[in-house]
């Protein structure tokens, strides 16, 4: 198997194990919850984006690892992290629910821009060094979440009620 094909097999179990996760442990736990009880966990995983700054970090990765991709990706991370704080501090208010689709709109992009910048940079998986685990274990895990918090933020309230009470 080629490098690139090992690296897109692990990104694709990466989002098949996390789907997985979310479908039987996850969504049943949100689910039946209010929106901004809903929106909690999710929003404190990605609050961890910090994580994204290993990608400046020399050492950790490839001192060949393309700069503008380590650049958008880590910031674009860190920023992500910012509003995941953000909203959970204003979470049971108007402004915190604006901010969760600010949050949710940006950190989606963000993650999208970083596969295109990867692509767009011909980034090998060996260039991303002890990163690698960012996009084949981390990265389809935020992915998934997004998915769950945009279910969140477009179902209704009262659509929130009906789903709980039918398990």
């Amino acid at each position: 198997m080629t490098v690139q094909l090992l690296f897109g097999t692990s990104v694709a179990f990466g989002f098949i194990a996390w789907a997985v996760v979310a479908t039987l442990y996850i969504w049943p736990q949100l689910r039946t919850r209010s929106r901004s009880d809903a929106l909690r966990p999710l929003l404190v995983l990605h609050a961890f984006r910090f994580i994204g700054l290993a990608f400046l970090v020399p050492g950790v990765v490839s001192p060949d690892l393309p700069i503008t991709f380590a650049r958008d990706a880590a910031y674009g991370d860190i920023v992500a992290a910012i509003l995941a704080l953000a909203t959970l501090a204003t979470l049971r208010s108007g402004v915190g629910i604006a901010l969760a689709w600010a949050f949710n709109l940006w950190g989606s992009f963000d993650l999208l821009n970083a596969f295109y910048q990867a692509n767009a940079a011909g980034l090998s998986p060996g260039q991303l060094g002890a990163a690698y685990f960012i996009p084949t274990a981390i990265v389809p895990l935020l992915f998934i979440t997004h998915g769950l918090m945009f279910r969140v933020l477009l179902q209704s309230q009262r659509g929130r009620a009906v789903a709980a009470s039918n398990p």
